[in-house]
């Protein structure tokens, strides 16, 4: 059996380098943290092949004086905590003390820096880990720290490494999440000397429609909430401007990038409801917490956290994003609309009021609304004039499937299904929520054949059955009657409804139906009981489904995640007939 020793400094900083420093993006995070915690205003990165033959940061912080210079390169050295009690309150993003030595030991590092008070600026250099005495350099102030040869010393973990092209891709990505995380900060970007990012220091809204596009930007709500010391803040977007990977999700806590379990769920579930199972959404949000309810010392990397209250956090993000998520189709319709300023939102009441071309006079539809909630009038126009709902006044039905209308911006495209069935979807919601649904008996019971499964669902859960609003019994050996169904659902195929219920309850199981999986299976239920495709509407129909598009929460997905409803507006279609050219 071997003797145990002691691992030599250079060993331990280069097994160090493993867990902090595994690829050229691991060091700029390291890097790019400190100038932060510096102060910098100003911080410039430049990258050669990818980040491996070098990269380098600029800063114009505070700087490093000429004493402190060789500790900065020793292990477990820092100016950001001196107690237990810093470490568990930590406010810097950096606190650790070994990234710039685990650096050094695994490259050839210069580090330049200068205080304001200073004559001039102090240089240290290494290689491997060997440092070399500290001696007077030229920087007019700030810090400089240029990394040489990533891995030159270490060639297992060198091929490691991925294409240039590939290591690049990883340093912008922790590039844009230290630019999104402080807009106040200036950034500039550079690979094999062409300039990639040049972000001046701006608001936080323009700061995220230059890292993530107009595209996010016009297709996302603002949130801003506070509860019991805590606040979310930021852009999400809306349904419309999911994607296929999560290559556009930042979550910060305390203007730390973090990846957590536990804020990953909440999101998801608040995203549930709107967002195909397929599909992931894109957001930029910052939690403030307080220091002390968020331990930050999880993981070498600093990317994992553990919040002391865990719940209330997952039940703050979770709501304070389903709020937002839920607004009515007039919020979100103002928020694509309206210039985007996500941290002081103030979104108009309903779209402003115009001159419709419609045929039926505004007076044909004031009793047929006049039990529904109506937006208010922003600026009357003349007695004889109603106003223009957000979705505006239907025109005709296309194909038996979309309904067309005209509003204040120009076409609306709806999915008369798709929009119906979100509508009843959460009618039923709140319905269940209230209390039993009201049961709708049917002047004659529909008996059905069904099979062995389904006929011992109705019998084992009939209690259940009853709370969705349905009476389904067994008959026969071999058969069920659906003699009354939920009120709402009156005009849905009872048959087709049931068999679809009964076949959800059976796989859910009735501990998780009106639990867990409540949601599934009301999806379910509002999926058949929706206007379907081909089935002409009145004008007097499509005009009461916008209406009630209106007032229901994310009408402007369905179920599945799909959009509802589309807006052309004029100014589109004349590019689309190369008006005025």
């Amino acid at each position: 059996m071997s003797a145990i020793r002691v691992l030599p400094d250079l060993l331990i900083n280069q097994i160090a380098a493993g867990e902090v420093v595994d690829r050229p993006a691991s060091a700029l995070k390291e890097l790019l943290e400190n100038s932060l915690d510096a102060g910098a205003g100003d911080i410039s990165v430049q990258l050669e092949r990818g980040g491996i033959k070098l990269l380098k940061v600029l800063d114009n912080g505070s700087g490093i004086t000429k004493g402190d210079l060789a500790l900065a390169l020793a292990r477990h050295a820092t100016s950001k905590i001196s107690s237990l009690d810093d470490l568990e309150r930590v406010a810097s993003l950096g606190f650790r003390g070994e990234a710039l030595a685990s650096i050094a030991a695994v490259s050839r590092l210069v580090l330049v820096s200068r205080r304001t008070e200073e004559k001039h600026a102090w240089k240290i250099e290494s290689s491997g880990g060997a440092t070399k005495p500290v001696e007077p350099a030229a920087l007019s102030h700030g810090t400089s720290v240029e990394v040489q040869d990533l891995y030159f010393n270490t060639p297992a973990r060198r091929k490691f490494l991925k294409s240039e092209a590939t290591e690049f891709a990883h340093c912008e990505e922790v590039f844009k999440r230290a630019a999104l995380s402080r807009p106040d900060v200036s950034f500039t970007l550079q690979h094999n000397s062409r300039a990639h990012w040049r972000l001046s220091a701006q608001e936080a809204s323009d700061r995220i429609r230059a890292v993530l596009g107009d595209d996010f930007a016009s297709a996302s709500v603002a949130i801003d909430e506070y509860a019991a010391g805590l606040r979310l803040w930021g852009m999400a977007g809306l349904p419309a401007f999911s994607r296929g990977t999560r290559d556009a999700q930042y979550f910060y806590v305390n203007r730390r990038f973090v990846r957590d379990k536990l804020v990953a769920h909440a999101l998801r579930e608040a995203y549930h409801d709107i967002l195909h199972h397929d599909r992931h959404p894109a957001f930029v949000l910052f939690l403030e917490i307080g220091p002390a309810a968020v331990d930050v010392n999880v993981h070498p990397t600093k990317i994992e956290v553990r919040f002391r209250d865990a719940h209330a956090v997952h039940q703050f993000v979770y709501h304070a994003l389903n709020k937002a998520l839920s607004a009515p189709v007039v919020e979100h319709n103002a928020a694509r609309a309206a210039p985007i300023n996500p941290f002081v939102a103030r979104y108009p009441a309903a779209q402003a009021s115009m001159n419709l071309g419609v045929e039926q006079p505004a007076a044909f539809y004031e009793p047929l609304f006049a039990s529904m909630p109506q937006p208010q009038m922003l600026a009357p126009i003349g007695d004889a004039q109603q106003e223009i709902p957000p979705l505006g006044f239907a025109l005709a039905q296309l194909q038996g499937i979309y309904i067309l209308a005209q509003n204040d911006k120009g076409l609306v495209i709806v999915d008369m299904h798709a929009a119906h069935e979100r509508v009843m979807y959460e009618k039923m919601k709140n319905a269940l929520d209230a209390g039993i649904p009201a049961m709708q008996p049917l002047l004659i019971p529909s008996a059905f054949n069904a099979d062995k499964l389904d006929v011992a669902t109705a019998e084992e859960h009939g209690a259940l059955l009853r709370q969705l609003g349905f009476d389904i019994a067994p008959v026969g050996p071999s058969t069920l009657a659906v003699r009354a169904v939920p009120a709402m659902l009156k005009d849905a195929d009872a048959v087709d409804l049931s068999h679809a219920v009964l076949k959800d309850v059976r796989e859910i199981g009735a501990s998780r139906a009106l639990t867990e999986r409540r949601n599934d299976l009301l999806a379910t239920m509002a999926c058949h009981s929706a206007v379907r495709a081909q089935r002409t509407l009145g004008v007097d129909e499509m005009n009461a489904l916008l209406r009630e598009m209106e007032a229901t929460e994310r009408a402007s997905q369905c179920n599945h995640g799909r959009p509802t409803w589309f807006q052309i507006t004029v100014e589109e279609l004349d590019k689309m007939f190369m008006r005025g050219k």
